[in-house]
């Protein structure tokens, strides 16, 4: 049943999220109360996403790190810095929503780009990699990017960050290493799948939780509403063209280019989420929680593109080799 669940909810996941997050809005405030959850219930999903992480993958990519250390690159030093101009461009003076552009930009990538990796055959080691390595980065990264790019101009509990990021992510994740080689990588086949479905039930939860935090900022689709949506989309567009164009320059092969791809333009946007709505005022959250609405459905956007061209250049092939 469990398996049976979890392919019904991999085919939905580009409308978990903006459901999730409609749910949450329209709750009201009701779900506040509820906010202390989502650590827990991110900790739970970090934790079964790790347990595939092996430490013997993790040392065959840092034989070849050029990949690993681009991909860092783009996640805690090109973004951020994009998202900063963008938001210093478009919102001068807004303090709150330039926090929440950096702030969505700077989180670390998602577990879940391991699922679209997946699907369309990339480099799964390299992305198990960048997985572990930017998640034991995230406590120092996001409130060191943010404390340099925004400063003193929004108050920061860089210590509580610091902790809550070291239990949320850093925490689980090297348990469920350390369970992978103790069971010599046998708890993964077995218990992923059991434990994945829960992992997308509860990202839901967060997702509704921290929607309802910010509801009184999402109930009033207003213009401005709107078009910071827009902004968040190109946001996140420009993190993928800018990861496809390093894949390019440096001639990688495909797996390793759907690899950079995803992990570079997606992110651990639920951790985001948490952070935002424990650390910062609630107008902070609305661009991390606006990335929530929009990052699946860029990435199956995103998949479909990278398919298409490959199936455009296999028809090519046959076509050169016929004639």
């Amino acid at each position: 049943m469990l398996l049976a669940l979890n392919r019904k909810l991999n085919r939905m996941m580009p409308l978990i999220t903006p459901v999730s997050v409609l749910i949450g809005v329209l709750c009201g405030t009701a779900l506040s109360p509820y906010t202390f959850l989502s650590p827990w219930l991110f900790a739970f999903m970090t934790f079964a996403g790790s347990i595939s992480l092996g430490f013997k993958d993790f040392l065959n990519v840092l034989k070849r790190p050029l990949p690993l250390f681009a991909c860092i690159f783009v996640l805690h030093i090109a973004m951020p810095l994009v998202a900063f101009g963008f938001g210093n461009v478009l919102y001068s003076g807004d303090q709150y929503t330039i926090t929440g552009l950096v702030l969505a930009a700077v989180i670390p990538t998602g577990v879940s780009s391991f699922i679209w990796v997946s699907i369309y055959k990339g480099n799964t080691a390299l992305t198990l990699s960048i997985i572990l390595i930017d998640t034991l980065l995230a406590p120092f990264a996001v409130p060191g990017v943010l404390s340099v790019l925004i400063g003193t101009s929004v108050k920061l509990d860089v210590w509580a960050m610091m902790g809550s990021l070291f239990w949320m992510i850093v925490v689980p994740s090297l348990l469920g290493m350390v369970l992978n080689e103790w069971s010599k990588g046998a708890v993964a086949p077995r218990w992923s799948p059991r434990l994945n479905p829960f992992s997308k039930l509860f990202m839901a939860i967060v997702i509704m939780i921290n929607g309802s935090v910010i509801s009184p900022y999402l109930a009033d689709i207003d213009l401005q509403l709107v078009l910071l949506a827009v902004v968040i989309v190109l946001l996140a567009s420009t993190g993928y063209a800018i990861c496809f164009l390093i894949a390019k320059l440096l001639r990688w092969n495909e797996a390793d280019e759907v690899a950079l791809v995803f992990n570079g333009g997606m992110r651990n946007i639920s951790a985001g989420a948490v952070l935002a709505v424990s650390y910062f005022p609630p107008p902070v959250a609305v661009p991390v929680v606006l990335g929530m609405v929009f990052q699946q459905l860029l990435a199956s956007l995103v998949g479909f593109l990278l398919s298409t061209r490959t199936k455009l250049r296999v028809a090519g092939g046959n076509n050169s080799t016929a004639a």
